[in-house]
């Protein structure tokens, strides 16, 4: 049985991912600290999907969580042909408000952690010549964000590190594919059913199902991105090409200005 490692698996997007993956008869390795949450997950694809689940209980933020990972998988002797690089932080305040230890937290659960993983298990699947790498970046990586500096910062590394690895891994056979999505409904979102339903109806947030299910479609075809839903395609394309004086503007919308002050 091949095997997928999919990085905050607990909730949310991994999840999901761990979902469609068993369903196409993937063995799953669950990987968060969230130890409680991790054994629920596996029992539910083990009932659900018949598949062999193991749990890696590590928090992502320390310094060797990747040889970690690595060293368990191998014990186990398992052979993993798909790697998905999602576990995520989500921290809405300005640079000055924010913590030094969240930064450091941040910057490694995006970047040094991911790098790391892909290092790794992208041996590996370059030695076999077969593999499939995803790594969730944001739409956020496109345009920069006022009180979300550090995390938008950290998805524009993910999109610049993906394109460069997939042309590095193309001529083995391995895929690499970045995911940009906008707003899916997680509970990355604190926000009301009400206000979920809403935006769900009009577009702008999306179910995890149907991000995963176009996301995995990209990865097994090798593509090197993914920008699922129209809305999050607009704003991409939106954000591409306004100029900052324009966000500068927006910043001065009394709401905004209001918003972002608060943070």
């Amino acid at each position: 049985m091949s095997y997928a490692v999919i990085t905050g698996a607990s909730s949310g997007l991994g999840l999901e991912f761990a979902r469609q993956l068993a369903e196409r008869g993937y063995g799953i390795i669950v990987v968060s600290n969230q130890p409680d949450e991790n054994r629920l997950v596996a029992e539910m694809l083990c009932l659900q999907y018949q598949v062999d689940v193991r749990v890696i209980d590590i928090d992502l933020t320390v310094s060797d969580a990747a040889e970690g990972v690595y060293r368990m998988v191998n014990s186990w002797g398992l052979e993993v042909e798909v790697l998905v690089s999602n576990a995520g932080m989500l921290l809405f305040s300005t640079l000055v408000r924010t913590p030094l230890e969240r930064l450091e937290q941040i910057v490694r659960l995006h970047c040094t952690t991911p790098v790391k993983l892909i290092r790794l298990f992208g041996e590996d699947m370059q030695k076999r010549q077969k593999g499939y790498i995803l790594i969730t970046s944001s739409s956020t990586a496109w345009m920069p964000y006022p009180t979300i500096s550090h995390y938008a910062a950290t998805k524009a590394f993910l999109k610049s590190f993906s394109r460069s690895v997939w042309y590095e891994f193309k001529r083995y056979g391995v895929g690499v594919t970045a995911l940009f999505p906008g707003a899916v409904d997680t509970p990355l979102y604190h926000l009301s059913e009400q206000k979920r339903k809403w935006l769900r109806r009009f577009g702008v947030m999306q179910s995890p199902r149907e991000t995963v299910a176009v996301a995995l479609r990209a990865l097994f075809r090798k593509q090197y991105s993914c920008i699922p839903g129209f809305f999050t395609k607009f704003t991409v394309v939106l954000c591409t090409f306004v100029p900052v004086w324009v966000l500068l503007l927006i910043l001065k919308v009394p709401v905004i200005k209001r918003l972002y002050e608060s943070v």
